[in-house]
């Protein structure tokens, strides 16, 4: 059947809920409204009093708000005051009492769910395990890990965590320190623990735009207003005769208590009743003693008010699990992927906590409400009532818990997925970084290499060695392909899988790319330029070996008649002159064709010279094929060749001529001659064997005239 909240079981007023459901009016609207006309009491009566009723509940409320208006405090103004104007009470041993009482039951509430309790409230949260406890149970959040140890400073640093935590959630706490919790000092014991019931129980109550205490409050006025003999104007002497929590408990739970039989003087006895029926029906514990309320003049407000909150949440369930649902449907909905697999943990560690801590007690709760509702639609159908209709624009409960297991299931097969997903891409990014960190040490400084232009200034020999060598580089080159391939997968399997960090990853992907197929185009221009020049030098070594082919047999030929033009030839007659003279000219004729082959033979090494220039090829290369030179062969051509051929050319005339003249010389020397003897011959005489002055002796200088005179 759907299941609906019965939070506002009654929630209009007398007058209203009649007029619009019975006619004419009567006792049995007394009854649907929860309570019944005294005897003799006329319709008007009752309509009069539920207008008065009404009014009533109008005034204070707008009383209420004008005093929150003119008050102004806030939360925290509200509870630093409660610890100014309320401090000297706790020295009233009634009062504490009460709150000892009071406190503990309600602390020992929450820290049963956690399978535990406490027996002396100043005590048992001296080491501040079991107050850390208390206030992960009752926030559902985790605090950090208490220390174990059992020195004084273990358990003054688990009390700080605590007091930290409280601190965290926007209360200050006066003059409450870790040391006075650690002694045991029964009186800030008991201030912490309303800072932490005020903080956790009541601050979050919110009633028609008021909140904590003045909610609360409002709230109770709303639900007792109906009621005869209960009028809650505050949180002590308005409860001391038991109407009010009879009036709150069968507000909501009409088939546990007959408020019509209720006394109003039996104070003790309908403070019993509740307090039993609440303990009994709505798991709400003693934590009032009935004497002591009664016994007191006033009452402890704090007491008071933390027994008043366990109805209001006890009550609110419906609304509070509702509320509960609306929290965590959103954040089960929310599928914002993480980073890191320690994130996700994280989620996944929260999703547990939350099937395990979080979503039973409202398990629970859903199945209670659903007891209850069901126990209250069969009760009033025994008693002939109508069945309960939820008020209008409330959320059937139903329909919100199944909302709330589908999401959960969603998200759980999201948390699933995206654990996967964090896997593999946690292992695709370590499998990139290893591969990529491999291949970028591999191809550091290999650019470098091939930009090198080493073949410029190297032999043949050594260029064919460089393209070998390059040979092999380019079989490495190619062994490295897959991993580029691997490397490009990765990344685009890593994209796909929404990598957080995809863009670093495209960025090296890119650069790894980059360079490889900058390695390629400079893989592929070396080894054009290693074949361009070696083809270019072997050209260059055919010329060469041409070179030292020709410019061998020239390089004799040039000698020969090298030592021909210089050999001395000796003629005694006009004929063999003319013979010499013949052959001479004979040799001249041949010279031209000599000249050709020294031009041929100098243009092959011109055409080396263009060839290196032309291709940027180093012009210091050596012919290994011979040691002539271009310089030797034009230094023997013109200073030996060209020169003798040009001095002894001239007609057979001129030569004659010029042999006369040498044979006048010759005699007219001869007085020089005959000079020389007679100053040899006094030199002899005076005994003058040796002349410092020169080397030449008398029969030499004889000898030589003598011989040129006879060889003219």
């Amino acid at each position: 059947m759907v299941f609906r909240e019965i939070i506002l079981l009654f929630n209009c007023c007398p007058v209203k809920r009649c007029s619009v459901t019975c006619q004419p009016v009567g006792g049995d609207v007394s009854r649907r409204c929860g309570y019944q006309a005294a005897d003799g009491e006329s319709a008007i009566r009752h309509t009069a009093g539920s207008q008065r009723d009404a009014l009533m509940e109008m005034t204070m409320t707008m009383e209420m708000q004008y005093n929150n208006n003119n008050n102004g405090y806030g939360l925290e103004e509200y509870m630093i005051q409660e610890d100014e104007w309320d401090r000297d009470l706790l020295l009233d041993p009634a009062w504490e009492k009460q709150q000892r009482k009071t406190f503990t039951a309600w602390c020992n509430s929450h820290l049963r769910k956690a399978g535990t309790q406490i027996e002396n409230i100043e005590e048992d949260f001296r080491n501040g395990l079991k107050l850390m406890l208390l206030l992960e149970v009752i926030s559902g959040e985790r605090l950090p890990k208490p220390d174990r140890g059992k020195m004084r400073f273990h358990k003054i640093a688990n009390v700080n965590k605590a007091l930290d935590y409280i601190t965290s959630k926007g209360v200050k706490l006066v003059s409450i320190g870790a040391e006075e919790i650690v002694d045991g000092n029964v009186k800030m014991t008991l201030g912490m623990i309303w800072t932490i019931i005020l903080r956790f129980a009541i601050q979050d109550i919110s009633v028609e735009e008021t909140s904590a205490k003045e909610g609360l409050l409002l709230w109770c006025q709303r639900k007792t207003a109906p009621y005869r003999n209960v009028n809650v104007q505050n949180f002590h002497c308005s409860w001391k005769d038991g109407l009010a929590f009879c009036a709150l408990i069968h507000r909501h739970r009409p088939d546990l208590i007959d408020y019509a039989k209720l006394n109003k003087d039996d104070h003790l006895g309908n403070l019993n009743l509740a307090l039993e029926i609440a303990e009994k029906h709505l798991d709400i514990p003693k934590m009032l003693d009935p004497e002591d309320i009664i016994n007191t003049p006033k009452p402890d407000e704090r007491a008071i008010m933390t027994y008043v909150s366990c109805f209001y949440h006890a009550f609110a369930g419906a609304e509070q699990l509702l509320e509960w649902i609306r929290r965590t449907t959103p954040w089960l909905e929310k599928r914002t992927p993480e980073n890191t697999m320690d994130a996700m943990r994280r989620k996944l560690e929260d999703f547990r906590d939350y099937r395990r801590i979080h979503k039973p007690p409202k398990v629970q709760e859903k199945c209670q409400l659903e007891i209850s509702f069901n126990t209250l639609q069969t009760k009033l159908h025994i008693s002939h009532r109508p069945a309960f209709m939820p008020s209008e624009g409330k959320m059937d409960i139903t329909a919100a818990w199944q909302g709330l297991e589908q999401a959960e299931k969603g998200y759980e097969e999201w948390l699933l997925s995206e654990i996967r997903r964090l896997e593999r891409v946690e292992h695709l990014a370590e499998k990139f970084r290893q591969k990529a960190a491999t291949h970028e040490s591999w191809a550091q400084g290999k650019d470098k290499l091939l930009t090198l232009k080493d073949y410029e200034s190297a032999s043949l020999t050594e260029v064919r060695a460089l393209l070998r060598k390059h040979e092999a580089f380019e079989s490495d080159l190619a062994a490295h392909q897959d991993r580029v391939e691997q490397i490009a997968a990765i990344a685009q399997e890593l994209n796909e899988l929404d990598y957080h960090a995809a863009a670093v990853i495209n960025e090296r992907c890119q650069s790894i790319c980059d360079l490889w197929d900058q390695l390629g185009t400079l893989t592929q221009k070396r080894r054009e330029a290693l074949e361009r020049t070696e083809k270019l030098l072997e050209t260059i070594d055919q010329l060469f070996l041409e070179f030292a082919k020709r410019s061998a047999p020239f390089n004799n030929w040039m000698e020969g008649a090298m030592e021909d033009l210089q050999d001395m030839f000796m003629v005694h007659s006009v004929e063999e002159v003319q013979n010499l003279i013949s052959a001479h000219d004979q040799f001249k004729a041949t010279l031209p064709e000599a000249d050709s082959e020294r031009q041929a033979i100098l243009s092959i090494y011109n055409e080396v010279q263009k060839i290196t220039q032309s291709y940027g090829i180093s012009s210091k290369l050596t012919n290994i094929y011979c040691d002539i030179t271009p310089a030797i062969i034009n230094q023997k051509w013109e200073k030996e060749i060209a020169r003798s051929s040009v001095d002894l050319g001239g007609t057979l005339e001129d030569q004659m001529t010029q042999l006369k003249q040498y044979e006048h010389n010759i005699i007219n020397y001869k007085p020089n001659i005959d000079r020389l003897e007679g100053d040899h011959q006094l030199i002899q005489e005076s005994l003058i064997f040796d002349n410092k002055h020169t080397n030449y002796t008398m029969e030499v200088q004889t000898h030589t005239h003598t011989r040129t005179h006879t060889h003219k």
